[in-house]
Parts: structure tokens; sequence; C-alpha cells
């Protein structure tokens, strides 16, 4: 009985510690779209009154929760029964990964119009004020939603040929870990420059210590989103370049000589502009004629 236990007791630790190397890893190629998450709620996240930033913030991070309890059992299921459907989804969210990182770039060098560049918060009511609050929140969950099958989805793919017990520890952790870790950086990057307002408002003058760090944190904050944002698209690149070098032999071969980070960085290039292509085009093809 006691040997039995003890083996048992055994068995549990090489899982945990399987486990916790699986969970390093799986966070790791999950890192790109944690930054892309981070610089997407970043920006969604801003632009409400104070008042409203934290509250739109955990209604968001509530939503976020939500979908991962949806994705992670359907992605279970998948992987138990149909793990092809798994890769096929991998293959898939690397186009998509592709294509948003591509279109970040080509609204950078082609800028068009923002649809709310019209948005003139002094001149609304409260009740449309907290409409477009929860138009804005939802469009932010829907997005989380997406990114986070992709998360899910490339964390499970990294366990897939582990038993499902694994899978479902290692997953459900990255899942978490990357609920948390994002939203509490969106919280306190959207609080930086409230705290760098009180900072300014309680210094005495503008040669004091706290003025120049409020001060700094107040420019800092739109810097910020922005660096996100850059980063997040070159992730965005190179992990669904990795995706598809990683997956698809013929293109792990292609380049030997040159380093991997910069294959990557190139097949999802390429990818993305050839799938930005084809959507540009099918959106002209298919445009509703004006009446």
């Amino acid at each position: 009985m006691a040997g039995g236990f003890f083996a048992l007791l055994d068995d549990i630790a090489v899982l945990m510690d399987d486990v916790a190397v699986m969970g390093k890893v799986a966070t790791k190629k999950t890192a790109g779209i944690l930054g892309d998450d981070l610089a997407v709620n970043a920006d969604k996240a801003s632009g409400f009154v104070s008042s409203r930033e934290i509250p739109v913030l955990w209604a968001i991070t509530k939503g976020s929760f939500i979908n991962k309890l949806i994705i992670l059992p359907i992605a279970f299921l998948l992987s138990a029964y149909a793990p092809i459907v798994v890769t096929l989804i991998l293959m898939l969210g690397g186009v998509y990964l592709a294509y948003e990182g591509a279109e970040k770039i080509y609204e950078y060098f082609v800028p068009h119009e923002s649809d709310d560049a019209n948005d003139d918060d002094e001149t609304q009511s409260e009740e449309e004020i907290l409409e477009l609050e929860k138009i804005k929140v939802k469009s932010a969950i829907l997005t989380d939603f997406i990114l986070s099958v992709e998360i899910v989805i490339i964390a499970l793919g990294t366990v897939l040929e582990k038993p499902i017990p694994t899978q479902i520890m290692v997953v459900s952790f990255v899942a978490i870990i990357a609920t948390i870790g994002v939203y509490g950086i969106v919280a306190l990057i959207v609080r930086m420059d409230d705290l760098g307002y009180k900072m300014i408002k309680q210094s005495k003058s503008e040669k004091s210590v706290s003025y120049k760090i409020g001060t700094f944190l107040v420019n800092a904050l739109p810097k910020v989103i922005k660096a996100l944002s850059f980063i997040g698209t070159i992730a965005l690149l190179l992990v669904a370049g990795g995706l598809f070098v990683h997956n698809i032999a013929f293109l792990h071969h292609l380049l030997p000589n040159i380093p991997s980070i910069i294959t990557e960085f190139i097949v999802g290039l390429i990818v993305g502009f050839i799938a930005l292509l084809l959507i540009n085009i099918g959106k002209k093809v298919w445009k509703p004629k004006k009446a």
C-alpha cells in the first residue's frame, strides 16, 4: 500500500516537472501573440474617462476568461479525437497572424481615416457614452477571442504529443497566465497618465522630482502604446513565419545558412502580404454597390 502511494507521488512529481518544462516552452511560443494582445488591449482600454478605465478593463478581463473557458474544452476535444484539425487551425491561424502583421505595416505606409475620427465625447450624453463603451468592450472581447484561440492552439501545438492530462495542465496554465499577465500590465499602462497627473498636481514646483516624473509618465503613455504596437507587429510576423517554417519541411530546409529568426520573419511577411492582397482584391470584387 505504502509503495503504491509513494509510486503515485513519484508519478505526480514527474508529471508536474513535465508540465513546468512544457509550460516554459509553450509560454515562449505564445510570447509573440501575447505582445500583440498587450498592445491591442492597451490601445482599446485607453481613451476612456479616467473613472471608467478600470471598470472597462475589468469587463474585458472577465470576457477574456469566458473566452478561454469556451475555447479550452473544444481544443482538448480536438486534440483527443482529431489532432490533425489542431494542426490545420494552427496553419490557418498563422495565415491570420501574418495577414494582421502585414496589414499593420501597410496601414503605416498607406494610412487611412479612422472610423472614430468624428467621435466627440464632449457633445455626447452620458447614455451615449455608456453605449459607446459597451460597443468598444464587445469589440475588445471579440478581438481577445481571436487572439485567445491562437494562444491556446499554439500552446497546445507544443504539447500535442504529450498525454491529455499534461496538455490540459500546460495549456490551462498558459491561458490563465496570459490573461492575468496581459490585463495586469494593461491596467498599469492605462493608469500611467493618471498617476502622472496626480504627481504633477501635488508637486510644489516644476523643478521638483515628482513633477518631472509625472510629466514623464504623461508623455510616455502614447509612446509606450506605439512601441508595443511596433513590437507586436514584428512578433506577429515571427510567430506566423515560425508556424509555417516548423510545420512545413520545404520551408524548414529552404534557407539553412540564414538564422531561423530571419527566415521566419521573411516567410511571415510574404504570407502576410499575399493574404492581404487576396483579401483586398476580394473586398473590391464583392464590394456592395451603392444605390
